[in-house]
């Protein structure tokens, strides 16, 4: 996998939707998240994560240290079985107790359970994970605190949830087509709005805990890039990474606190705009001068 990182690191993701639904929250009928107090959209990490996850996949299509540990169809202790059997332990066996066994003979035995998981499957090595799953045995693979980490994304302006009434031809039934030649429902969509999330890498937490690399550091920020151009659905209508802003310290601890650098970036909608309806109604400035000389500033788009 390489070796890993030694340089921590921050970045502001900006992305817009337009005519979609970003996020849809299962407590309010799948409308799209929206801050009750600031009418600010929402879009979770975990929602964003799911988009990086689905990218790497699709392009290491499960090549030999990019496995997806969090995927569709795919048991979590599946891969938790896996690790288990490359330190010996086979079967429907509880592993809680036969590691206990192990450590006497091999003090490592926990370690080399997470050392698996972190060097096989590169969503664990990048977000961690939680590797205790239940069934015949509980199989624990033990829990992995990753070196990058995301916000929620939050809009830059109030967001407007509008519903969309459609109807459709396909009757559901043959006694309902009696009846009724279309059938009605409803579609909610954000008609536009410009999304801000910011993220961390710790190269400590990649040093000491999984080991993510540089190799898998430019695959990230490749993902970031492109995570929404194979996910195109009706729902989620047009959505695209507009920024990707890297903010590189000169060394593994930090030149400064993080927020200085978010605070640097700054992302207004022109005077003249009262509703955006696209990125170009938006101004997006870096202040400069505001960051350490020995934090360098890339942006990727």
């Amino acid at each position: 996998m390489g070796e890993a990182i030694k340089n921590r690191y921050e970045f502001v993701v900006l992305f817009d939707v337009e005519n979609g639904n970003p996020n849809g929250d299962p407590d309010a009928g799948n409308m799209p998240r929206i801050d009750p107090e600031s009418g600010l959209g929402l879009v979770t990490d975990v929602c964003l994560k799911r988009k990086i996850r689905n990218y790497i996949e699709m392009v290491k299509e499960d090549e030999a240290g990019y496995k997806i540990y969090i995927k569709e169809n795919v048991p979590l202790n599946r891969s938790d079985r896996e690790a288990c059997e490359s330190i010996g332990i086979t079967g429907d066996k509880d592993v809680t107790n036969e590691l206990k066994k192990l450590k006497k003979t091999d003090p490592n035995a926990v370690v080399k359970l997470k050392d698996y998981m972190c060097e096989n499957f590169y969503d664990i090595r990048t977000f961690g994970a939680v590797m205790t799953t239940f069934g015949k045995a509980t199989l624990n693979c033990g829990q992995v605190r990753g070196p990058v980490q995301l916000g929620f994304a939050r809009s830059i302006d109030p967001i407007i949830s509008q519903e969309v009434t459609i109807t459709r031809v396909a009757i559901t039934t043959e006694k309902d087509a009696e009846n009724k030649s279309t059938e009605m429902g409803r579609k909610s969509i954000v008609p536009y709005g410009l999304y801000r999330v910011e993220g961390y890498v710790s190269a400590n937490l990649a040093r000491k805990v999984t080991g993510f690399s540089e190799e898998d550091l430019d695959l990230l920020w490749d993902a970031i890039i492109n995570m929404f151009e194979n996910d195109h659905s009706a729902a989620r209508g047009k959505m695209a990474v507009r920024e990707l802003i890297v903010f590189k310290h000169s060394k593994e601890l930090g030149d400064c606190p993080a927020y200085k650098l978010f605070d640097a970036v700054e992302v207004k909608k022109n005077e003249t705009v009262e509703y955006p309806r696209k990125y170009q109604d938006y101004k997006v400035t870096i202040h400069e001068e505001e960051i350490p000389d020995s934090v360098e500033v890339k942006r990727m788009i």
